[in-house]
């Protein structure tokens, strides 16, 4: 079963002093690409939660937010406070600077205020100090966990899309093999009714003509295409079979290639209008599944 490159999940952990969440969201990528949003404070585990997602995603960007959310109970908020004892001696000296120099006019609270850390905003990273790597590389995995199951269903539906997409193919390859000898039978048909006409006899050099239809034959052979894009649809269909652990969008995209590739081959060919619709066709179910695959793990 394979997995889809899509995908959504959080956790929340409560801990002392605190809540913490982690939400992580992944979307198509060549590569395994992290980026990480955190609190202050959280700087710390920026190198340790890409090693986390690794063992849960391995392909994808991968957009993780972690967020600490204070209890409560914890004795702070987010609210400034005033420093009072800085607040009283920035006034004395501005009081002791009027005196001092003759200055007219009273303290105004407004500048006091702007001085520097007379007013604070409580430090909101004592909890990420306070947090165990455990508790964080737990929370991380919950989450990517939950990644994992929606990349799981998604994947379910993508593989059901892409299995009706290698029978459309079949279908189309199928009605090639029958077309494909009868053209020759009907070429051979058509020049020697040529060749009478021009000579107007009805003998003919069936020993010459035999010849010219070897040549046609070779020239319009696609045995081989036909047997090695039937053996790639089999390969596709073994590799949406294997074990979702271990990723396989970037081979299926190979796959998903060399099958454009024996198309347009059978589609060059074809010297007759019903395998050139078929080859259309396949190629257009072709390029589905390249579209799909795309989104694969």
């Amino acid at each position: 079963m394979i997995r889809s490159m899509t995908g959504f999940g959080e956790s929340e952990t409560p801990l002392e002093g605190g809540v913490l969440r982690v939400s992580i969201k992944t979307v198509n990528h060549r590569y395994l690409n992290t980026s990480l949003r955190t609190p202050p404070g959280f700087d710390r585990f920026e190198h340790e939660v890409p090693k986390w997602l690794k063992a849960w995603i391995r392909r994808g960007h991968a957009s993780v937010s972690i967020a600490w959310e204070r209890g409560d109970d914890d004795g702070s908020d987010a609210l400034p406070e005033l420093d009072h004892s800085r607040a009283e001696r920035y006034v004395f000296l501005l009081r002791e600077l009027s005196d001092r120099y003759g200055l007219d006019g009273p303290v105004d609270p407004h500048s006091v205020l702007r001085l520097p850390d007379v007013v604070r905003v409580p430090d909101r990273s004592v909890g990420a100090r306070d947090l165990e790597v455990d508790s964080l590389k737990g929370a991380v995995e919950k989450a990517a966990q939950r990644v994992v199951a929606l990349r799981e269903a998604e994947g379910a539906r993508l593989q059901a899309d892409l299995e009706e997409r290698l029978e459309a193919l079949e279908v189309e390859l199928d009605r090639v093999r029958e077309i494909a000898p009868r053209r020759l039978v009907a070429e051979r048909d058509r020049l020697r009714e040529q060749i009478r006409e021009l000579v107007e006899t009805e003998d003919v050099d069936e020993e010459r003509l035999g010849r010219e239809v070897a040549y046609l034959a070779e020239r319009w052979d696609i045995n081989e295409e036909v047997v090695r894009l039937a053996s790639h649809i089999q390969l596709f269909r073994e590799t949406l079979a294997e074990d979702a652990e271990e990723p396989v969008g970037k081979r299926l995209s190979f796959v998903v290639q060399e099958m454009h590739r024996e198309v347009n081959t059978i589609g060059s060919k074809a010297n007759d209008s019903s395998i050139t619709r078929a080859s259309v066709a396949m190629k257009e179910e072709i390029e589905k599944l390249r579209e799909q695959v795309e989104n694969v793990e």
